[in-house]
């Protein structure tokens, strides 16, 4: 759930980095959320000192490694999986945010997301799948009195025009991803991709290019001191302020990356079963801990422009 926008300073669609994340330095950007999970998964969210003594973080270079636990079999009345859930320091508004990303969490029962806090100030979620089915779903969560044009100009297909927490069981109003290789195992096999969005006060954008792409912008493929937003084509998902008055719908936003298992979407019976995932999902998640060996996130770097 992340926010992006044009800042004070910015002229057209042209925006100056004010922060490149690698490293350690992506890490200490964020502070680790040791909370009960908001989606009700069957998650165990760590501090990041418990993450640190258990393997489930690490830095390679200018690489970020963030994965669950893949060894623990767990007792159908205790905590659920050990994971991650992790919170910007800083907040944003308008803004552009590039996630350069190697691999996502893969697995049944997995639930992954990269996005921002909802409802009083708008969820915008950027990354958001479950159970290995792609393609990405790109959704805004708001409070009430908050719609999308049915026809806009966008790349990926609406799935809800409402975006009300409190309509249409908090589906929000979301975007398929036109690209199969957007998420879960096809997305790692093709090497990951480049994520970002656009926030100003009339808009949000998101686009994604995977890796290898011949229509990789310049600026995204190397981050450097600007991008153009105004040179990357049409985006995957546009949410425009038409019939949402954004002021009142949306506030500065921490980033939030996360994993949970489970819970109200992954875990839902009709969601679980027709994704071809076996047994029921609390009970896969309990008992089978390698089949989350490859339930991490890879980042290569994240880049803030205002």
């Amino acid at each position: 759930m992340v926010a992006v926008a044009v800042a004070s300073g910015a002229s057209a669609a042209t925006y100056s980095v004010t922060s490149n994340l690698v490293g350690q330095s992506f890490l200490n950007a964020f502070s680790w959320q040791a909370i009960a999970d908001p989606t009700n998964g069957r998650v165990n969210y760590v501090s990041e000192a418990t993450a640190q003594a258990d393997g489930l973080v690490s830095v390679w270079g200018n690489q970020v490694v963030l994965r669950a636990d893949s060894t623990t079999t767990l007792s159908p009345s205790g905590p659920g999986r050990n994971s991650f859930r992790l919170e910007s320091n800083a907040q944003y508004t308008t803004h552009v945010a590039v996630f350069d990303i190697a691999h996502m969490p893969q697995g049944c029962g997995t639930w992954p997301a990269v996005g921002a806090d909802w409802p009083n100030e708008g969820e915008v979620d950027i990354v958001e799948g479950v159970n290995d089915q792609s393609p990405n779903q790109s959704t805004l969560h708001t409070s009430a009195g908050c719609t999308m044009p049915s026809t806009r100009t966008m790349t990926g297909t609406s799935e809800g025009t409402d975006c009300d927490v409190y309509d249409n069981n908090n589906s929000g109003c979301g975007v398929l991803n036109n690209d199969s290789k957007s998420y879960g195992p096809v997305f790692n096999g093709a090497g990951g991709g480049w994520y970002a969005i656009e926030r100003t006060s009339s808009f949000i954008k998101i686009f994604f290019w995977e890796r290898g792409s011949t229509s990789v912008p310049s600026d995204v493929q190397y981050p450097g001191a600007s991008v153009d937003t105004d040179n990357w084509g049409t985006p995957n998902a546009y949410f425009p302020d038409t019939d949402c008055d954004f002021p009142s719908h949306f506030g500065p936003h921490n980033i939030i990356i996360n994993l949970t298992f489970c819970g109200d979407w992954a875990g839902n019976s009709a969601v679980y079963g027709a994704s071809g995932c076996p047994s029921t999902c609390d009970d896969y998640v309990n008992n089978n801990p390698s089949a989350f060996t490859n339930a991490y996130f890879e980042f290569n770097s994240l880049d803030i422009y205002q």
